[in-house]
């Protein structure tokens, strides 16, 4: 049928369009949140590519979400304002009538958007984790990055080199800090690498340099020259910390099943259930007055949507808390939702008998001058 592939068609185009200006942004977001922790030195240069591609792949089902809604929106809206929906009218289409087209475009990308919550957004959680994990398990040494202030995990030592290493092996112009007990030791050494010994201990080597030993805020230091300066690396232990929730998988959380878990599990339910509710609810509302203006209709559809979400949220910290139960957290912002769906769709079809009789009282004192 010409009415449904035109939509088909139509739905898949814009769709695409917005999912790429919404991943875009998704990207440039979590971008900007890593190069910041980045230059704070909480994460190395090194890790923010991976950490990049786990927290996009986390975020996508959102993503999808809001890519469904606002291209089912952004269509109907288009066929609004050039007057197509008035010749599908005028042909007999009620407006029940985009509801199965719709039904097409959303529920394939509703089987996606639970594949990616339930699987795959816990498995990127939880390989954000582990790769976090693995880098704050790596010794000093590993940390150091050329002209950035680091600091020890213990916190007791800063380091500082100012060019990576040569062909050699070696970097230059180090600086380490180091206080303990109330006391500070400096030490400058032109030259530095890391060395492994035949039973595999590690050692800092530094060549031709100062350390300075004294008490903050006294005069008293004592400064000692060195050609060679070596200083045995302590191998962090490997500390295995528990996964967050979001990064549970979902045959875990039901094996968990205390309060937590509910919460969690009500959410990764909820995001692809309000997906496909999303799709439905944005067909009355892409109605567009053309005298009100062209994006009138996303005053209303874009609070509705950031209503509908943080309820959903709302519901799982409840569930989560203990003051919803499972069922009641998972079904009430849905059916809530249904409700105000019931309810658009009645607006629209009283609005439209509305205009359909008075066009008939119009029509008819017309043709009986025309009969006369």
């Amino acid at each position: 049928m010409i009415f449904h592939r035109a939509l088909q068609r139509e739905f898949t185009h814009v769709a695409a369009a917005v999912f790429v200006a919404l991943f875009a942004v998704l990207i440039t977001v979590v971008l900007i949140r890593l190069l910041g922790q980045a230059a704070g030195g909480r994460v190395p240069v090194d890790a923010v590519l991976a950490l990049i591609g786990f927290g996009s792949l986390s975020d996508l089902p959102v993503v999808l979400t809001l890519t469904m809604f606002l291209g089912v929106l952004l269509s109907l809206s288009r066929s609004y304002r050039d007057s197509e929906m008035v010749v599908w009218f005028a042909s007999g289409l009620p407006l029940t009538a985009w509801i199965w087209p719709v039904l097409r475009f959303a529920l394939p990308l509703t089987l996606v958007i639970t594949g990616m919550t339930l699987i795959l957004s816990p498995w990127a959680n939880m390989k954000s984790v582990e790769y976090r994990v693995r880098l704050e398990n790596r010794d000093d040494t590993q940390r150091v990055a050329p002209g950035v202030f680091r600091e020890s995990s213990g916190a007791q030592r800063v380091f500082f080199v100012e060019l990576e290493a040569g062909e050699d092996g070696k970097v230059s112009n180090v600086f380490v800090s180091e206080e303990r007990g109330g006391k500070l030791s400096v030490v400058v050494a032109s030259k530095g690498s890391v060395q492994t010994d035949e039973e595999g201990n590690r050692y800092v080597v530094l060549e031709q340099g100062r350390r300075y030993d004294g008490n903050p805020g006294t005069p008293e230091y004592r400064v000692m020259l060195f050609d060679r300066y070596q200083l045995r690396i302590e191998s962090n232990q490997q500390s295995a910390q528990p996964l967050r929730i979001r990064a549970e998988p979902t045959a875990e959380l039901l094996k968990m099943a205390d309060k937590r878990s509910f919460g969690e599990l009500s959410s990764r339910i909820s995001t692809p259930l309000a997906a496909l509710i999303l799709a439905l609810l944005a067909i009355p509302l892409s109605f567009v007055n053309p005298r009100a203006g062209r994006g009138s209709n996303l005053l209303l559809a874009i609070p509705i949507y950031l209503i509908y979400s943080n309820a959903v949220l709302l519901c799982q910290t409840w569930v989560s808390q203990g003051k919803l139960s499972f069922t009641s957290g998972l079904l009430l912002p849905h059916l809530a939702a249904l409700t105000l769906l019931v309810v658009f769709f009645y607006r629209r079809f009283a609005v439209m008998s509305f205009w359909r009789r008075r066009v008939a009282r119009v029509e008819k004192p017309t043709q009986q001058g025309q009969g006369q």
